[in-house]
């Protein structure tokens, strides 16, 4: 870590004896590379099991008052029925064994995107973080893909891959790769210049100069790359799941269309949210443990 680096460098730094430092008014290097002293942190109104609360609570208000304004009239159901009636269908979509089939296979196909266009990402993001030419090579490039709306790639990806899982999984994996490229390039070329030079001092090669200092440097980045491509990953979803198909959160909302059953279209959408904050939370968990030794994260982790 870019910590342990620095500890290193400051053990190694030569001693002074107590005559050069009574006599010199100065710090000596070993004190002037000493992080400075921390002040006192501000009293914390709210514990964190309070913030947690707050940030439920507030949701569940909103649910609320959307069945309050239903029971009263306020809303039609035929535009937004009561969440009593989306729950409803919802046990009875599960007691049909349609709803959790529909899920399993939207959760496969978000999976095996993700991990496919999140590897893809990660490598070229990579390869142009550290060289110059493969930036002036590739970027452009990407960045022209990255531009293209996914409703204008359907009509070739179907001409590519007809209506098979290929082409949802094709749009998926091309969706998450862009966040996760960009945010990988930009986490490499922010570490800060001062920590590699002082790799090259304490005689690290370049294979431990990239896993000791770049890499742990440019991870912040790269998991916030992470969190964006999650919610990429479910609206990719939902445009592949509009081609051709019999199954999927996404071809429950289409076909529930066709019959005009806006309840199962809202729950389809709850879904999404559900999982999209699952997701969430299963991100910055793991931010929280990848980024333990980092002084931000890690008072994050003690509020």
């Amino acid at each position: 870590m870019p910590e342990a680096i620095i500890g290193s460098a400051l053990a190694t730094e030569p001693r002074r004896g107590p005559s050069a430092t009574s006599a010199s008014p100065t710090l000596s290097s070993a004190e002037s590379l000493q992080p400075a002293r921390r002040v006192a942190a501000p009293v914390r109104v709210f514990g964190a099991n309070t913030l947690l609360a707050i940030s439920w609570v507030v949701p569940l208000i909103v649910v609320l008052v959307w069945e309050a304004a239903s029971r009263a009239g306020g809303l039609s159901p035929q535009v937004l029925p009561a969440p009593s009636r989306v729950f409803g269908t919802a046990i009875e979509l599960i007691q049909q064994g349609k709803l959790l089939s529909d899920l399993a296979v939207s959760l496969l196909r978000a999976a095996t995107g993700f991990v496919i266009g999140a590897g893809i990402g990660f490598s070229l993001g990579t390869l142009v973080g550290f060289s110059r030419l493969a930036e002036a090579a590739l970027d452009r490039s990407i960045q022209m893909i990255r531009a293209i709306p996914f409703l204008a790639l359907l009509p070739l990806v179907i001409v590519w891959f007809g209506v098979d899982e290929g082409g949802k999984i094709f749009l998926v994996a091309l969706g998450v790769s862009f966040p996760i490229y960009i945010n990988t390039v930009l986490g490499i070329r922010q570490v800060d210049p001062k920590l590699i030079e002082l790799g090259r001092v304490l005689g690290l090669s370049t294979p431990k100069l990239i896993r000791r200092i770049v890499l742990p440097g440019a991870l912040p980045s790269i998991l916030t790359g992470v969190r964006y491509s999650l919610a990429t990953a479910w609206l990719a979803l939902v445009v592949a799941e509009t081609i051709a198909t019999s199954s999927g959160i996404g071809f429950l909302a289409m076909d529930a269309r066709e019959f005009l059953r806006t309840d199962v279209i809202v729950l389809a959408i709850v879904i999404y949210a559900l999982i999209g904050v699952l997701a969430d939370s299963i991100a910055r968990l793991l931010e929280r443990r990848l980024l333990a030794w980092h002084v931000n994260y890690a008072a994050q982790g003690r509020t």
